[in-house]
């Protein structure tokens, strides 16, 4: 019996280049993924930045949790409540040290949070750790959960 050894080279070769064209795609959407959860990092600062509620009701899902420092836990109407009263303005709303998990259909972004601010007339800093927990729905991503706490100084 002869083995024909060319043609198992080239149904190896057709398998190994099928495979890594699946691994090559399924990182191309991760990393696809990724960049879009860091984009709507940068739309979540800058909407804070401009006291933009709306484009935050957008971003946080109907039952979003948030908990930060010297607050109450505020779900989404509470919160909504807050942007659109303006009684909190921010100068400075800046994330660093970003890491992306993703878990399927959720996401957990974490990191830094740097924010000045006014409110109520008086100016107060923030330098957090920041978790927010996002959901894949209906074709986009929601923030489910959000907490903070104060970091350490340097």
């Amino acid at each position: 019996m002869r083995i024909n050894t060319r043609g198992h080279l080239a149904l190896f070769f057709v398998c190994a280049c099928c495979l890594a064209s699946a691994d090559a795609e399924s990182e191309t959407g991760t990393n696809d993924t990724r960049n879009e959860l860091i984009q709507l990092e940068k739309v979540w600062n800058e909407a804070h930045l401009q006291g933009d509620a709306d484009t935050l009701d957008r971003l946080w899902s109907d039952d979003i949790e948030i908990v930060v420092p010297n607050m109450a836990v505020m779900n989404k109407a509470i919160a909504l409540a807050f942007a659109r009263s303006g009684r909190m303005k921010f100068q400075t709303y800046e994330t660093s040290n970003l890491q992306v998990r993703l878990f399927g259909d959720i996401a957990i972004v974490s990191g830094r949070m740097k924010r000045a601010r006014t409110l109520q007339g008086n100016s107060v800093a923030d330098n957090w750790l920041f978790t927010k927990v996002y959901q894949h729905k209906d074709g986009h991503w929601r923030v489910v959960h959000f907490q903070a706490s104060q970091a350490a100084p340097p």
